[in-house]
């Protein structure tokens, strides 16, 4: 398998998987408290992955058990925990956007700690229109909503716990596969969650005869899309494409989220969302350019060392 195909077929799994996330936690809140969903979907997903994985947990050092613990509470619970908890109160497009500010979160943290992965020009300049253009997919809805400030503040500090998570895991393929990880992380953040929900007593107050058909299949795919498959490959990703680039799922997600809101829910699609999603695309494709043009060029620079190095030899 060409790693064009895999490349193509990850960011698939990030841009429109985990863009019907939100419209899947918003049915699944019909008959299933928020952590409690959010326990089922991580630790359900992170035990199939640690299955996949056989015999290579055995040789994972304790190291990787500390680091996939800090990532799994800052991924599941931090941000997962907290957006399910929030978006009872808030739209699934409109909490999508929110955490639109991912990659500005990354890009602050890249800024003040700055590693391995420094963030190109074009491709920071790229991240305004994208996200204006979320902004704008959902303007009505949000002036519609009524939104108050305390869910809006909970999304953000659930954005700011998914970034520190990521710059967290771009260093830790060394340490296991990126499906093994995966799993590490989801079964620990999954557990823990199973903790706070029963800390807030919505694992003694739920009956599992209440929950609804739409409730059940929303549950199952947020395990198998949102966590088997999805998580798997973006931590694929950040091994393997810089971090702004991944980071676009942020800026695709909102549009899918509202699209789906419009297609089954009949909400209206106003000429602002047209716009939106115009600037969200534009967005994408010159980070992609950016990043396409920095790595050719990386490419290109030991040949043209090797060839300066040969003309000094002569």
């Amino acid at each position: 398998m060409s790693r064009r195909f895999l490349v193509i077929g990850a960011f698939a799994a990030i841009y429109l998987l985990w863009g019907s996330t939100y419209f899947a936690i918003t049915l699944g809140l019909k008959s299933i408290p928020p952590f409690l969903l959010m326990a089922l979907r991580s630790f359900c997903g992170g035990i199939v992955l640690l299955a996949m994985s056989g015999r290579q947990i055995a040789s994972v050092p304790f190291r990787a058990w500390v680091d996939a613990s800090l990532c799994g509470l800052l991924f599941f619970v931090g941000c997962h925990g907290v957006l399910a908890f929030a978006q009872q109160s808030v739209p699934s497009g409109v909490a999508a956007i929110v955490l639109a500010t991912i990659p500005f979160w990354i890009l602050l943290i890249d800024v003040l700690f700055p590693g391995n992965q420094r963030p190109r020009p074009l491709a920071l300049l790229a991240l305004v229109p994208g996200f204006f253009g979320v902004g704008l997919v959902a303007w009505q809805n949000v002036e519609q909503a009524g939104i108050s400030v305390l869910p809006v503040v909970l999304l953000l500090l659930a954005a700011l716990s998914w970034s520190v998570g990521t710059v967290l895991s771009r260093g830790m393929s060394s340490q296991a596969s990126a499906i093994l990880l995966s799993g590490m992380q989801l079964s620990i953040g999954g557990a823990v969650l199973f903790v706070v929900s029963w800390l807030a007593g919505e694992i003694e107050s739920f009956r599992p005869g209440d929950v609804s058909p739409t409730s059940l299949a929303a549950a199952l795919w947020l395990i198998v899309s949102g966590s088997v498959i999805g998580f798997v490959a973006y931590n694929w990703l950040l091994e393997n494409a810089s971090t702004s680039l991944v980071s676009t799922y942020t800026f695709v997600n909102p549009v899918l989220a509202v699209l789906l809101g419009t297609l089954v829910l009949g909400e209206p699609f106003s000429r602002m969302m047209l716009l939106g999603a115009g600037l969200v695309i534009i967005s994408v494709v010159v980070i992609w350019s950016a990043e396409r043009a920095g790595t050719q060029r990386a490419n290109d620079r030991p040949d043209r060392d090797v060839r300066h190095l040969s003309l000094r030899k002569t």
